[in-house]
């Protein structure tokens, strides 16, 4: 067991840092003197003002059932019992969703719900924050929910849900394993059809300052080891509020980002099970992660010995291609968004992960509960914290290899070949509507050729690499500069349709799945449930129009790889 990463993983979880509090400043300022004592070259905060949600400290949230009088005969709790050794813990968060509307509203019909510019002039001073120009006021906000929503425990949801009236469930999806019906409604059944739920939320939202760690080892060549490129290693604030450290970092970089930005690794949630190795990341990096995982020894019992590469590609082996692990798309939900499906670097994250085929909750069960404590992980997820030591080698040695390999560690053909499987696997996809595609003369041709056009490009790239003179700064530099502007070239600034700050073609959230990555997902979201679209026409014209803008968009990367000469 590394003493040095429990202690820090003992650290960092023994108080409640909330972005914007006291205690979260703290931490921030230990890392960074953390880091300046590691001997990084610079450790910097970076702070930014931004609009945060906190529960009222006097007034909590809550949920009630009342009868027809208006009395309460049921209330939600207020908060989790707190556990083991942690009673005597001040400033614990009670449950609450960030950003819910504020309100008291009534439900009578309770249903159930299947959840799978001016002149500069003349603008208001008090909105003109020191550092920046313009802030929006929060009324012009987008995405902030319209109604009041508030999290439950399963012992609230079970006198939530044990009295509802209508139908049954329509199939097994609605049910869950509470010893309920699951009744649909709405309402509640008819001995108890007078009562009503309420909810109670007084959240409020208010500009605070969070606070980014940005260190930077710098690129040269001088006395002792440097990387050749520069590494900047970031503590990003405010994740759980919607990214918000690293997306204000990002914007603020946004143009030194796009010129130099050569690849981002993610660093969070190093271990949410101890099964396999889970990896998420672009095409590009499939060989680098494929070869680097065949240096590092397994953790997982059973491949004493072996390679991790071993454990992995058996525990959980490629659906879509052979005989290799399975590697994920990359979708949302984590910092490394806004690099990726907004500025077109090139990104990749490592975890230990659990059997996805046998354990299907989304996430291990404590997560974001305050029970999810460091003696979870000593005792449970990673007693000896080899499966944390093996996701810090894997990450370690993508950044080691990024940063000082002479020609970067990209292979090109790797995303051609995921190129012409999206493609054939969207194709297959639409033929589920094959009355609409003939009916409306849909064709994915002009996908498919420049699928293939993408592939003989990247080919002829690959031998040309092979054979660059490596003492050759120049050749070299030309074709780096060519493997690191590729994903960059997937990238349309107008955005996803309805979406625009997502902007990467091939790669995105599913709109229905923020979480889950999706291929060519301006194509799919067209096709997605288009049989009861009231317009078919017009649905199936922008079917058209998406698959133009990715046959567009591949043929026009597999021109940025061409010769340059």
């Amino acid at each position: 067991k590394d003493i040095k990463m429990v202690s820090v993983s003992s650290n960092f979880t023994q108080r409640p840092h909330l972005a914007g509090t006291a205690e979260n400043l703290r931490l921030a300022q230990q890392i960074q003197a953390q880091w300046k004592e590691f001997g990084l070259d610079s450790v910097e905060l970076a702070h930014y003002d931004v609009l945060l949600s906190y529960p009222n400290e006097t007034n909590p949230n809550y949920i009630s059932i009342i009868d027809e009088h208006g009395t309460e005969i049921f209330n939600t709790s207020l908060f989790e019992p707190p556990p083991p050794g942690y009673e005597t813990v001040t400033d614990v968060v009670p449950p609450y969703s960030a950003f819910s509307a504020p309100g008291v509203p009534e439900v009578k019909r309770l249903e159930l719900l299947n959840s799978r510019l001016p002149a500069l002039s003349k603008i208001n001073t008090s909105l003109i924050p020191p550092e920046y120009t313009y802030r929006y006021e929060e009324a012009r906000a987008v995405g902030l929910p319209k109604l009041p929503v508030h999290p439950i425990g399963y012992n609230d949801a079970e006198k939530l849900l044990r009295d509802m009236g209508g139908p049954a469930p329509p199939d097994s999806s609605w049910k869950g394993s509470l010893n309920v019906s699951y009744n649909i409604g709405p309402g509640f059944m008819s001995r108890y059809s007078t009562r009503k739920v309420k909810m109670h939320i007084h959240s409020s939202n208010k500009v605070t300052r969070i606070y980014n760690v940005i260190g930077t080892i710098r690129g040269a060549t001088e006395p002792g080891w440097r990387p050749r490129r520069t590494i900047i290693f970031a503590s990003w604030d405010a994740e759980e509020f919607g990214l918000l450290g690293s997306t204000e970092w990002a914007e603020e970089n946004t143009k030194l980002l796009q010129a130099r930005g050569v690849a981002y690794i993610n660093a969070d949630s190093s271990v949410e099970g101890n099964y396999t190795l889970r990896i998420d990341c672009t095409p590009l990096m499939y060989s680098l992660v494929y070869s680097l995982t065949r240096e590092i020894p397994s953790p997982d019992e059973g491949f004493k010995g072996k390679s991790l590469y071993e454990s992995w590609h058996e525990n959980n082996p490629s659906t879509e291609y052979k005989d290799v692990p399975r590697i994920n798309k990359l979708g949302s939900g984590n910092d490394f968004e806004v690099f990726f499906q907004r500025l077109g670097i090139a990104s990749g994250r490592a975890r230990y992960s659990k059997n996805w085929r046998v354990e299907k909750y989304s996430s291990y069960p404590v997560y974001h509960s305050v029970y999810e404590t460091y003696e979870i992980v000593e005792r449970f997820y990673d007693p000896t914290f080899k499966n944390h030591l093996t996701v810090a080698q894997v990450r370690g040695g993508l950044v080691f290899e990024l940063a000082d390999s002479v020609v970067l560690p990209f292979d090109c053909r790797d995303y051609a070949e995921a190129l012409r499987n999206y493609v054939q696997v969207i194709y297959n996809l639409s033929k589920n509507h094959q009355m609409g595609l003939t009916t409306y003369s849909v064709s994915f041709d002009s996908l498919f050729s420049a699928a293939n056009n993408f592939t003989e490009a990247a080919t002829d790239f690959h031998r040309r690499l092979q054979q660059v003179d490596i003492n050759n700064p120049i050749a070299v530099r030309a074709l780096n500069d060519q493997l690191m502007f590729l994903e960059r070239a997937f990238i349309d600034p107008l955005g996803l349709p309805g979406r625009p700050f997502y902007r990467h073609i091939i790669f995105a959230p599913s709109s229905h799945n923020k979480y889950a990555g999706e291929s060519f997902p301006g194509i799919y979201d067209a096709m997605f449930d288009i049989e009861n679209k009231a317009d078919q026409r017009k649905a199936w014209e922008e079917v058209k129009r998406q698959i133009s803008i990715a046959a567009f968009t591949v043929q026009a990367a597999a021109g940025t790889l061409k010769d340059l000469a």
